[in-house]
């Protein structure tokens, strides 16, 4: 199974997968390098996530997809009625989410935080305060996560990923407050893993019934 991860960060939500050939995509290079030194063999491309989504998509049987969450969150509408100061939603989100329902022939899932308002498309799921998006059914899963972001220093040690000695011009503590539940990661690929399988069973049958 060829898997896309967009916006791949360290690699929280892939952490715990297996027997599946990844692709990750991570904008900036020091984070990159990071993942790679956790996963050497993925192939690691430092690219616009969005950009390369467009270009590339047909290629995989699976995208992960966690576009940027900051303007859709409920602290920017805490940000937005202290300040006065109005900013647009990163409309990205919305975007990957009508490629992938109009022209991906894969499974691919969309991850981002419960937004300030109305979903402009209706997730499939709502797990802890995160919303998701899927054409494959996502059972419910108990995320236990109950870290403050506040607790989380550049020192942490949080699912396993300690990057306390990595050269990063960025917060560290961001990084990993920014990171999926591996848990979780492998409870999702695992659902579509079935719907795949499911799949290729289909298309088998109706192969040997021609």
């Amino acid at each position: 199974m060829k898997v896309l991860n967009l916006y791949a960060g360290i690699g929280g939500n892939r952490k715990l997968w297996t027997d599946v050939e990844v692709t990750a995509i991570e904008i900036n290079p020091e984070i990159a390098k990071i993942y790679q030194d956790f996963f050497p063999n993925d192939i690691v491309i430092i690219a616009d996530a969005h950009q390369y989504l467009l270009d590339h998509f047909d290629e995989f049987d699976f995208v992960w997809s966690s576009p940027p969450c900051p303007t859709h969150s409920k602290l920017q509408s805490m940000i937005i009625h202290n300040t006065n100061k109005i900013v647009y939603p990163e409309m990205s989100l919305y975007q990957e989410i009508i490629v992938f329902k109009e022209w991906f022939r894969g499974l691919f899932i969309v991850e981002n935080v419960q937004g300030y308002y109305e979903p402009l498309i209706m997730p499939s799921i709502k797990l802890h305060r995160h919303f998701y998006w899927s054409n494959f059914k996502i059972t419910n899963f108990k995320v236990t996560d109950n870290r403050k972001h506040t607790e989380i220093k550049n020192n942490s040690t949080v699912y396993g990923f300690n990057i306390y000695d990595k050269k990063v011009n960025y917060d560290k503590s961001k990084i990993l407050r920014n990171m999926v539940d591996p848990e979780l990661g492998l409870h999702i690929l695992n659902c579509a893993l079935k719907k795949y399988d499911y799949n290729k069973q289909t298309q088998q049958t109706l192969f040997d019934n021609i």
